[in-house]
């Protein structure tokens, strides 16, 4: 068995191990917010930000709130099919121009918001904002490098701590993210 340093890393592991270990455990940090905001409310991290973005508005098209929290229309239309068979939010065509659809949040809907925690990138944020500028540009320079050497520079993704809402790994079609499936034992484990 390898022994850990005090940051959680195996002693003598490479530079390049370290970074995968962290960013590994960023995933898991993702993944396991994700998982919560699921156990209390119901709702996965875009699911609520969708909510969130109804509930400052009267009403919106649903091309509005995909521009308001950058994601795609198509993330969009799937959260809102979820969102309205749940009785979150509700559809009715604009009284001006009957072709535009308007979503509006639902007493339901409310309730859940009033009972939310905070999002991940909220407190993220907050203590990124209280870091000294060089320190922010240097994290800031890292991940963008990361980003490059992975290839995923062309990405188009939104500022969420989340998983990607049609991930089948992340989520299933009821909004639910579903448990990891358990390791099996081996004859030596």
């Amino acid at each position: 068995m390898r022994s850990e340093n005090t940051e959680g890393y195996p002693l003598g592991s490479s530079y390049g191990e370290q970074v995968l270990i962290c960013l590994r455990k960023i995933m898991q940090a993702i993944s396991l917010h994700s998982r919560s905001l699921v156990k209390q409310v119901g709702l996965t991290g875009p699911q609520l930000i969708f909510l969130k973005a109804v509930a400052k508005s009267d009403a919106m098209a649903a091309g509005e709130i995909a521009k308001a929290i950058s994601l795609s229309q198509a993330t969009v239309t799937g959260i809102l099919e979820r969102m309205v068979k749940r009785g979150l939010v509700s559809r009715q065509r604009s009284d001006r121009d009957k072709r535009r659809v308007l979503i509006r949040i639902t007493p339901a809907g409310e309730q859940i918001l009033a009972k939310a925690p905070p999002l991940m990138q909220g407190s993220f944020l907050r203590q990124l904002e209280h870091l000294e500028d060089w320190e922010q540009t240097m994290i800031l320079s890292a991940l963008q490098r990361i980003v490059s050497m992975m290839g995923a520079d062309a990405l188009s993704v939104a500022p969420i701590l989340a998983p990607d809402p049609f991930d089948p790994l992340a989520e299933n079609n009821t909004g639910v993210v579903p448990e990891a499936p358990l390791a099996k034992k081996t004859a030596t484990g």
